[in-house]
């Protein structure tokens, strides 16, 4: 009886393995089924438009001869004709449209011919919010939508769809009452004061790009040509938006009069009704501009991508044809680092807006450039602003209405142009009028607001009868922007005169604009020159980087200050003028070169050198932001903005974080080059903020000496990464056809990891979320992950929170939806005269999408690292580690193994090098104590670091050197190997794998073949069981 029972149990056990491997298979199905991966390829499409650059401009029939009779593969591509009033000009692109299998042979086969420049995709603009309704967020819940990636254009009639600055460095005080009798914006600028001398627009050709105009307008009396470049079959307005902006630059209507009524109005409808767009409309829109010869454009739209190159240099070459642009500066406000594209290039007139007050609008977005950014520093932007708020326009057919945006600020300025442009003769325009003087006589004409900073308001607010002054008596010449740095003139200076000069700083970086007016090339003469005004100014040291060709109209001229070290114990101020030669070729009916002296007036605060426990080195080098690559959003919680692209700077979206320092008596400096660049002596703490990129080994090699030896503290605010997340947030793009996934978490916590290992520090890869209480202070945990290694003798904080990675969703899932276990998120160590501080979330300190802030608890950690005082809540005895909190190398977060990082890296594949925001003397080199070309610097009693030895130091600190980095390339663990095959997520070569059903199949039929396996082994059984029975009949 017992021998029957086994079998029969086996069988059912079996039976019901089966059906558990097949159930688990289902589940798998309906699970991996993630909402981010429905975003594939549609079946239907096989073919993609992709735009092919020439290296000239020719007959578009020319160009498509040139690619049959040159490149191979002709079947896989078809010339696409445009047929749009651009198409009688000769031309410098076409559009090709290229089988989907055979589009990175076909590219390749372009790209090696002599006369094609570069082929790519031809990306659609999706407006957001253009006119304050049906509002088209370019993300919804982490989904990309069809379009290229933009911000808002304009706010809506209501003033409260727009909420007032919470972070802004000015209070917004918005007075409705104020606004009851509607003023006309031209009255508020005195155009009726150009009118009734005669000045009214004439003759002035503007081009307003947008969504079109009907022909029967009653506002406009000089509709002189419409035309339309979208695949829709109207010449039409049928949103309203682009009627709203020529009202205000032309309108004639009494009660929503524009600037210059008798502009001539050239409508390009680029936009269709759904508010879609494509790099080719507005590439075929523009040459067609700069072939009809438009004086003035206007453009308001922006985004983020600073790097879409065929549509950036077009702009370049749009404005060389002296077209005076003026753009939109965004409306991302009141967040730092959000200006948009094409506002924030030089040779563009950028505006930002203001209300009734004079006061910025929380809406306009606020400087500084942030493509600048590590190596460098932002210049000054907007250029310009003005009334922004409850600006009357024309409506779709008739009548008036209100809006409100930078979109509306924007024609307010291009209207101010062209009643400007209009003063001077029409002889004399194109030799006295282009991008760069109409550019000096707004900012030199406008009224500097009392109240924001330079990165707010630029040069102040338009004032059209200052500027009017300036160009009726204007000579050709070259000029700087901003004129003048005062550091006695607060706030206007900030972020500047927040922090005075000292000697052995890192040096203090000033990013002027060259406007040359007096033509569209220029060159530098010579280098440079400072004039000090006293001997007390001759402590102050400048280099210069400048531009080596200055155009189309402007360049750069940046300042990298430093006070001599002879200068240690002076406070005072220090004055003088910096002026730097510029030089054109002569202008029409000259013999001779163009000259102009520009000069530049220095004003600025010295003061002796602090003390190093108060000194603090920023780590900007190694932030990466978008573009170019998809870097997430710090908070996964924030779902209609995924992308990292605010600049992650001291003076952009931690702004807020900076004063608050200041304010505490701590002076910040930034670092753009490696960790070797700096002298650790002269800082008491090194801070590493949400930081993306990898560490070179001698970098890691040299924090560890740093602070084992030197006596430097840390401080780390780390933030989410877990591989599932970022494969799950991936999307496949339409436009450029490819998969964009994440390069790396809100933080990159395995190169962190490296850079912590030899102090056995370490941070895991979960997602939590949750609210804790420290100390009476109520802090919001926004997607931050959790410290898994820390030596015995430190203070460790955890608390419990909901753990959103998607491992981390399933424990939760099957526990009840909590994590009962408490993780850790601070810790706090000392290691000789050397202190340590590591938290798991920066989403706290970041302005950008802060729930709640933890600037006590940073000075807390300050306070801690630089000055060993321990608050003695978070030093409680209570929360000191008795044994060390440990997991297994082998268990901490992996890199992705199935992207090229070098690609966005400054560290992986580069060369370490300081460069020229570094120190002077090391500038050029790779660093303190480090062999490099020609000279070696090493510092008197800086010890040099032996790479192949471990350091001294106690039993709790791991002497283990980091991984090289060939060998971070070849990292992957068995679980990675096989995402890696599921999920190849390279940016510049798509694949579509069915990696969302592979895996359930395969479970699938491995159950089923489970289930027929057992099945004819209970047949057997039962066939030999049949057998024994009637052999015992027979018996």
């Amino acid at each position: 009886m017992t021998k029957k029972t086994t079998p029969l149990k086996f069988k059912i056990s079996a039976l019901n393995l089966s059906l558990i491997v097949l159930f688990i298979s289902i589940s798998l199905f309906h699970f991996t089924r993630s909402p981010h991966n429905q975003t594939l390829t549609p079946k239907t499409t096989s073919r993609r438009n992709y735009i092919v650059r020439f290296v000239q401009y020719n007959k578009a029939e020319h160009h498509k001869e040139y690619l049959e009779q040159n490149a191979n593969g002709s079947s896989s591509w078809e010339w696409i004709h445009r047929n749009n009033p651009a198409s009688r000009f000769p031309t410098d692109f076409g559009v090709v449209a290229i089988d989907d299998e055979a589009a990175s042979s076909v590219i390749g086969e372009f790209e090696r011919l002599e006369m094609v420049k570069d082929v790519t995709v031809d990306s659609s603009y999706q407006l957001r919010n253009l006119l304050g309704r049906n509002e088209k967020e370019p993300f919804s819940d982490v989904k990309k939508r069809p379009g290229k990636i933009f911000t808002s254009m304009s706010f809506g009639e209501s003033e409260d769809n727009v909420a007032d600055s919470v972070t802004s460095n000015q209070t917004v005080e918005w007075r409705r009452e104020l606004l009851s009798h509607r003023s006309q914006v031209t009255s508020l600028f005195g155009a009726d004061a150009l009118w009734s001398k005669g000045y009214t627009g004439a003759k002035v050709r503007m081009a307003i790009f947008d969504t079109g105009i009907r022909s029967d307008h009653p506002h406009f009396r000089n509709i002189k040509e419409r035309t339309n470049w979208t695949n829709e079959d109207t010449l039409n307005d049928n949103l309203g938006h682009g009627t709203f902006v020529a009202g205000v630059i032309a309108g004639e209507d009494a009660e929503c009069l524009g600037f210059a009524p008798d502009t001539e109005i050239y409508a390009f409808r680029v936009f269709t009704d759904a508010q879609v767009s494509y790099t080719s409309w507005f590439l075929d829109a523009f040459n067609y501009a700069i072939a009809s010869n438009m004086d003035v454009l206007n453009l308001s739209i922006g985004g983020p991508d600073y790097l879409d190159l065929p549509f950036v240099e077009k702009v370049l070459e749009l404005t060389a044809s002296n077209i005076i642009m003026v753009s939109a500066i965004g409306n991302d406000g009141p967040l730092y680092g959000t200006l948009n594209n094409p506002a924030d290039q030089s040779d563009v007139i950028g505006v930002g807006g203001i209300d009734y007050n004079d006061h910025i609008a929380s809406f306009s977005s606020r400087g500084m450039s942030t493509w600048e950014i590590p190596h460098g520093y932002g210049r000054v932007k907007p250029d310009v602003v003005a009334y922004g708020r409850e600006i009357m326009g024309s409506k779709i057919s008739t009548g008036c209405k209100t809006l409100s945006g930078t979109s509306v600020a924007s024609p307010v300025v291009a209207g101010v142009v062209c009643l400007l442009v209009s003063v001077i003769p029409e002889s004399d325009r194109k030799q006295l009028l282009n991008p760069a003087s109409m550019k000096q006589a707004l900012v030199e004409g406008a009224a500097k607001l009392s109240g924001p900073n330079m990165y707010e308001q630029g040069a102040g607010r338009v004032d059209l009868l200052e500027s009017y002054e300036i160009l009726k008596s204007y000579k050709p010449r070259a000029s700087i922007f901003p004129s003048v740095l005062d550091y006695t003139d607060c706030p206007y200076a900030w972020p500047f005169c927040q922090q005075p000069l000292y000697a052995d700083a890192m040096p203090v970086l000033f990013n002027t604009t060259i406007l040359n007016g007096m033509g569209v090339i220029g060159y530098v003469e010579s280098q440079p020159v400072w004039h000090p005004s006293n001997e007390e100014s001759n402590l102050l040291s400048i280099h210069f980087t400048y531009s080596d060709i200055i155009w189309p109209w402007t360049g750069f001229l940046a300042l990298h200050m430093q006070i001599k070290e002879e200068g240690a114990q002076f406070s005072g101020e220090v004055e003088g003028n910096v002026t730097v030669k510029i030089y054109s070729p002569p202008g029409l009916g000259e013999n001779s070169f163009r000259y102009s002296t520009c000069v530049l007036h220095l004003k600025l605060k010295v003061i002796p050198t602090p003390p190093r426990s108060v000194r603090v080195l920023w780590d900007q080098f190694h932030s990466i932001k978008y573009p170019p690559g998809y870097i997430p959003r710090d908070s996964l919680d924030v779902r209609n903005d995924i992308l990292d692209w605010h600049g992650d700077h001291l003076h952009t979206n931690f702004h807020i974080m900076f004063n608050m320092l200041r304010d505490a008596g701590y002076y910040i400096e930034t670092l753009g080059s490696p960790l070797t660049c700096f002298d650790a002596r002269h800082y008491g703490t090194l801070m590493l903020v949400d930081l993306e990129d990898e560490y070179f080994e001698e970098e890691i090699q040299k924090l560890r000496d740093d602070i084992v030896n030197t006596g430097l503290s840390l401080v780390v605010f780390g933030d989410w990464y877990n591989v599932d997340t970022m494969v799950k947030m991936r999307f496949f793009d339409d436009n450029t056809r490819s998969w964009w996934t994440p390069v790396t978490g809100g933080a990159n916590i395995p190169a962190l990891n490296d850079l912590l290992a030899p102090f056995g520090i370490a941070f895991g890869d979960r997602i939590l979320n949750g609210d804790f209480n420290l100390n009476d202070e109520l802090i919001k945990y926004a997607s931050g992950t959790n410290i898994v290694k820390f030596p015995s003798g430190g203070y460790v904080h955890s608390f419990p929170f909901y753990d959103s990675s998607e491992s981390g969703a399933t424990h939760s899932f099957l526990a009840g939806g909590k994590d009962n276990a408490d993780s850790a998120i601070l810790g706090l160590m000392e290691i000789g005269e050397s202190r340590i501080a590591v938290y798991g979330d920066s989403n706290c300190l970041d302005s950008s999408h802060m729930v709640t802030n933890c600037y006590w608890l940073l000075r807390k950690m300050l306070e801690f690292t630089g000055k060993n005082v321990k608050d003695p809540i978070l030093f409680s005895n209570s929360v000191k580690l008795k044994t060390p909190l440990h997991q297994d190398d082998e268990q901490l977060p992996t890199r992705r193994t199935d992207l090229n990082f070098s690609t966005y890296s400054t560290v992986l594949g580069k060369e370490l090098i300081c460069r020229s925001d570094s120190r002077f003397d090391v500038w050029g080199t790779k660093g303190y104590g480090l062999q490099v070309r020609g000279r070696n610097r090493r510092l008197p009693g800086y010890k040099a670091i032996d790479l192949g030895m471990g350091l001294n130091s106690s039993s709790d600190i791991s002497t283990s050197k980091g991984p090289k980095f060939a060998d971070k390339n070849k990292e992957i663990s068995s679980g990675n190997k096989f995402l890696g095959l599921l999920y190849r997520d390279d940016l510049d070569a798509p694949v579509v794998f069915p990696s969302h059903w592979l895996v359930p199949a395969v479970v699938a039929v491995l159950g089923i073949l489970l289930l027929i396996n057992f099945w004819r082994i209970r047949q057997k059984r039962r066939r030999r069981r049949k057998g024994s029975n009637s052999r015992f009949t027979n018996l």
